[in-house]
């Protein structure tokens, strides 16, 4: 009769603690659907006001087909996850999460702080459904891999959308971009520096690819006083090390030089890096990489550097309907031709040998920026 006994009160608490168990599953299973279906909103919600911004605010087709490549993808992957589970746990009248805020939440200064508060809220949700998503059989092992590879790929989408809204306004207003040899200079580099300086031009790349180490950080340092003087930019052309012993403002590189990356290491976050793009793919991956201006070319063949092809107009066009970034026309620009790349949607340019070969810098300075504002040449530079 004991035996009985023991064995019946054995089998009633099993019994207990298996529909223990398998309501606290069910409970469990409940709680993380409602947690998906909250982060799923919170991350789309969030996306959708970054490209409004973008889309709207920027005018940037490229990082706008960006986002939205980045919102399809996560609507895809939370398909995986029926939405009757999503829906039936929702409760948004039962959430305490709703009556709670703080004043933070309800204030923003600008349109780049609801943009900066947007991104997180969509990197913080993603997270979340990274580490929930883990618990849910959707038949699929990427599943919460999916969350992580998209929350990492916006962390450099945020890179570009904010070095786009926040690139310096010196670069944006500038039109004129000067690219000096000191070798092709023909009234020598002190009065074609001086000369466009005084003109106008408001930035100055010194391109040299012959000088010694030595040679090259005085000659920097020289220019650089000039620039300082006149209010201007000075980049250096590959050398992020020079730049940063001058005290430039920046460096400029190609496609076979340092990364953006690896030149942000040596000249720190405040100074400027440009990267000339060739075509629309290295043109995408510079944005990407954090570039803050492009060079975009060679648009004609030019007699200060040598080119196995040429851009020409169309890369112009391309360029000018897909980025917001601040970028130049450049490769044999000249008098004769800049009312074409102005056609083309270019509003800022990049020139060498038309002043650097001109008999009087200042004067064909000034008609180039004539030019850049009326689209007309007056007289032709000599």
């Amino acid at each position: 009769m004991t035996r009985r006994l023991d064995s019946e009160h054995h089998m009633t608490y099993h019994s207990r603690n298996f529909v223990s168990n398998e309501s606290q599953t069910v409970t469990d299973s409940a709680m993380i659907y409602r947690i998906l279906d909250a982060a799923a909103n919170r991350a789309c919600e969030g996306m959708r006001v970054v490209e409004d911004y973008v889309r709207f605010g920027l005018n940037d087709a490229f990082l706008s087909q960006t986002l939205k490549e980045c919102r399809h993808q996560l609507t895809a992957t939370l398909s995986l996850v029926p939405e009757t589970k999503r829906l039936a746990t929702r409760d948004t009248l039962g959430d305490v999460g709703v009556t709670i805020g703080l004043p933070s939440e309800y204030r923003r200064d600008s349109s780049l702080d609801v943009v900066r508060a947007s991104f997180k809220r969509v990197q913080e949700a993603l997270r979340s459904l990274e580490e929930y998503g883990k618990l849910v059989p959707t038949g699929s092992p990427s599943f919460a891999k999916s969350f992580e590879q998209l929350r990492y790929r916006l962390y450099t989408v945020e890179k570009s959308v904010l070095r786009a809204a926040t690139s310096p306004r010196d670069l944006f207003e500038q039109r004129l971009y000067l690219i000096v040899t000191a070798a092709s200079c023909a009234a020598g580099y002190e009065v074609v520096v001086r000369g466009a300086l005084a003109a106008g031009v408001n930035i100055v790349q010194l391109r040299e690819k012959r000088m010694t180490d030595r040679d090259l950080v005085t000659y920097a340092r020289q220019i650089r006083s000039w620039t300082r003087e006149a209010g201007a930019l000075l980049i250096i052309n590959d050398r992020a090390d020079i730049a940063v012993l001058s005290e430039a403002d920046g460096v400029h590189i190609g496609q076979e030089e340092l990364t953006v990356s690896d030149a942000r290491r040596i000249i720190g976050p405040d100074r400027l890096v440009g990267v000339s793009t060739h075509d629309m793919t290295q043109a995408r991956q510079a944005v990407l990489d954090g570039a803050d201006y492009l060079g975009v070319g060679p648009t004609f063949p030019s007699p200060t550097k040598a080119f196995n092809s040429f851009t020409g107009l169309e890369f112009i066009r391309q360029v000018g309907a897909e980025m917001t970034l601040p970028w130049f026309a450049v490769g044999g620009i000249a008098s004769e031709n800049v009312a074409d790349i102005l056609a083309a949607g270019a509003g800022r340019i990049a020139v060498s040998s038309a002043i650097l070969a001109a008999g009087d810098p200042h004067r064909a300075t000034s008609e180039l920026l004539a030019t850049m504002t009326t689209g007309n040449l007056s007289t032709k530079a000599t």
